[in-house]
């Protein structure tokens, strides 16, 4: 049964255009239902041919409707994702969803597990979590042309999750794992960033510090709204408020 058991793991409201959509990474599928519920739209199951595997984050463009989402990997699922890192899988994929055509293609491929994405404030470009190289990927939403090689915005110590922007376009970006190694600075105080806030030039605006507890392991995603931080995590049963 556990080959037909389904994990969302991204859910995203397209305000103005009535409309969820869903990324289920286990029945391979993007997936649109109405605001007030009711039976799930398929939209698309692969790319060039080639079938989803893991697709995991998304966002929508609400003035185009444009969906960007990333498929993890071509060869592993999401139980799979520890050989996807020791295999240094290169294999996933940035796509895009055009809602007049119907139609998906595949922005950049040979990625090393790309897990968040972000669309920033004017629509110009892209934010990508590339999990295994922990590393976070600028992108130009127009086509770059043959050869186009993204902007290394960020380079981490912890691997990144999703990607989150607020009002003011800019990121959160959840910090998963690599909380057992816990550094400390000059002063002999710990550092334990589990989310960093980040403008769109990559310059560190906020971090939020764990200070070496268990109760935000795995931090997935940080949502930011009206100045509350809203965290959630895909193995973990919590759900955690910070109060800016």
């Amino acid at each position: 049964m556990k080959d037909r058991m389904l994990v969302y793991l991204t859910v995203e409201y397209s305000n103005g255009r009535d409309q969820i959509l869903v990324g289920k990474s286990l029945q391979l599928l993007l997936q649109t239902v109405g605001r007030n519920g009711g039976k799930a739209q398929q939209l698309a199951t692969s790319a060039d041919g080639i079938p989803f595997k893991l697709t995991n984050a998304l966002d929508i463009d609400t003035n185009t409707g444009m969906i960007y989402f990333t498929d993890s990997s071509k060869t592993f699922q999401r139980r799979q994702i520890l050989f996807s890192a020791i295999t240094f899988d290169r294999s996933g994929r940035l796509l895009k969803y055009d809602p007049r055509t119907k139609e998906v293609s595949v922005m950049y491929k040979g990625l090393a597990f790309p897990n968040g994405v972000a669309l920033s404030k004017d629509h110009s470009f892209l934010l990508v979590a590339e999990s295994i190289k922990m590393r976070i990927l600028k992108f130009k939403v127009q086509d770059g042309g043959k050869g186009y090689v993204p902007e290394q915005l960020v380079q981490l110590s912890r691997i990144p999750d999703n990607i989150k922007s607020n009002e003011k376009g800019e990121f959160w970006v959840a910090l998963n794992t690599g909380r057992e190694s816990i550094q400390t600075d000059w002063l002999g105080f710990s550092i334990d960033p589990i989310g960093v806030k980040y403008d769109q030039d990559g310059k560190v605006l906020k971090q939020l510090d764990g200070n070496g507890g268990l109760t935000f392991n795995s931090v997935s995603e940080i949502l930011e709204f009206n100045g509350t931080l809203y965290l959630g995590s895909v193995v973990k049963p919590y759900l955690g408020i910070f109060y800016a």
